[in-house]
């Protein structure tokens, strides 16, 4: 019997690597790269300032001509001071290590990873939306609501000690998602553009958190001052380090959120489609995906997210709600969600490297009298030039790299 011819080009080839796989690497190193030399060319920026700021320095530059040296050896000295103390406050204080106390030791990095939680919950708020395309702007009002909805249940209603932290804990994800899902709503429905409706409703949850502090029952007695009545501490998230420091199962839970978040975009089939949508609407929706409930769902979603936030602020941070409840958090979550490159894993060595540069500058004011108000201006130098990565590349002399950052600064992923 004669054996029929192989057909070699009908036999499968050998397993390779995918073509775009090295282009896909050579894009994520590059990426990093970029990533971290803007961080480093905020931090020269704000080196810069911090000499200009120092009178010793000033005075010197007024002979620099005749002697320079004295200019640089003061500036030298204004800088290394002051980011020495920033690393302290932030990381570790090295003259702690020594006295074995471990509450010391770890003061910093608990602080740091304390500001950190609900920049991380709230920067994976605005990062998912901004992968189905759509500008959660509405931060403020769903960390606001959550924390109303989460706080009430905290201190009105008396339940087990596990039972009672859950029960208000998922309060607030409710209320952080109906606040959201309103906006996504309005956007399906009416076509109402989402940045719009989401600063509308910001304003909203503001002035309704202002009328509760003053309503008798949310209000704190003896109703003198806009507070609420304290959360019972059955409903307070456990301390991970000990009562002694303030880091609390926030941290735990905006570490869950990141990696469900993760798991949504790269392995469902509704991340698929919410990624779908964010790339092209009209193309997903000549697929037969659903675009408009798209829309609801992601900011359902993405309200949830910063309900943890709101959570994390509420039963972990505060004891009672006050009208800054949301700290800020809601705006700079879109710095973290720019600086993840609206990558969930990305979003939580942001919002850590934002926690620090919070935590660590209140120890720079205190050590050397540098105001705090320069890391806020560190923070926007790195906007800055992460959505420039091109003046990155120019300062640098890195080789031109197509597409890179191109996404991040339309407000999509990088």
């Amino acid at each position: 019997m004669t054996q029929a011819p192989v057909d070699e080009a009908a036999q499968p080839a050998p397993s390779s690597p995918a073509p775009g796989a090295p282009r896909r690497r050579r894009t994520a190193l590059n990426t990093a790269l970029v990533t971290a030399l803007a961080l480093l060319s905020a931090l020269v920026v704000g080196a810069v300032l911090i000499a200009i700021g120092d009178e010793k320095t000033r005075g010197a530059l007024g002979y620099f001509f005749a002697y320079p040296w004295d200019a640089f050896s003061f500036g030298w000295h204004a800088v290394s001071a002051a980011y020495v103390a920033l690393f302290q406050g932030a990381i570790v204080d090295p003259s702690t290590l020594s006295s074995g106390d471990l509450g010391r030791i770890l003061a910093p990095i608990s602080e740091t990873l304390l500001d950190a939680t609900p920049l991380i919950c709230a920067g994976l708020s605005v990062g998912l939306a901004f992968r189905a395309g759509l500008f959660n702007i509405g931060g403020q009002g769903q960390i606001i609501i959550a924390a109303i909805f989460a706080g009430y249940v905290g201190f009105a209603v008396h339940l087990p000690i596990v039972l009672h932290v859950v029960v208000a804990t998922i309060a607030g994800v409710v209320g952080g998602a109906l606040w959201g899902g309103l906006a996504g709503w309005l956007k399906a429905r009416t076509g109402a553009h989402e940045v719009i409706s989401t600063i509308m409703l910001n304003y909203i949850a503001y002035f309704l958190l202002l009328y509760l502090l003053s309503v008798p029952g949310f209000q704190a007695p003896p109703y003198g001052q806009a507070i609420s009545n304290n959360v019972h501490a059955t409903a307070r998230l456990p301390h991970l380090l000990g009562s002694g420091l303030r880091l609390h199962f926030g941290f735990v839970l905006a570490l869950l959120a990141a990696a469900g978040t993760w798991w949504l975009l790269n392995r469902s089939t509704l991340g698929f489609r919410l990624r779908a949508v964010g790339a092209n609407s009209a193309a997903a929706r000549t697929a037969g995906m659903p675009v408009e409930s798209s829309y609801t769902v992601v900011m359902l979603l993405s309200g949830a997210l910063a309900g943890l936030a709101g959570i994390s602020q509420i039963l972990g941070t505060n004891p009672a709600i006050t009208g800054d409840i949301d700290a800020g958090f809601g705006f700079d979550a879109i710095t973290v969600a720019l600086l993840g490159r609206a990558n969930p894993w990305g979003i939580v060595l942001a919002g850590i490297l934002f926690g620090g540069l919070h935590a660590g500058g209140l120890q720079m004011q205190a050590s050397t009298g540098t105001p705090v108000d320069l890391v806020v201006v560190v923070q926007a130098m790195i906007v800055l030039f992460i959505a420039a990565p091109q003046l990155v590349r120019s300062v640098f002399r890195l080789r031109p790299e197509q597409a890179v950052g191109q996404n991040l600064a339309k407000g999509w992923n990088g």
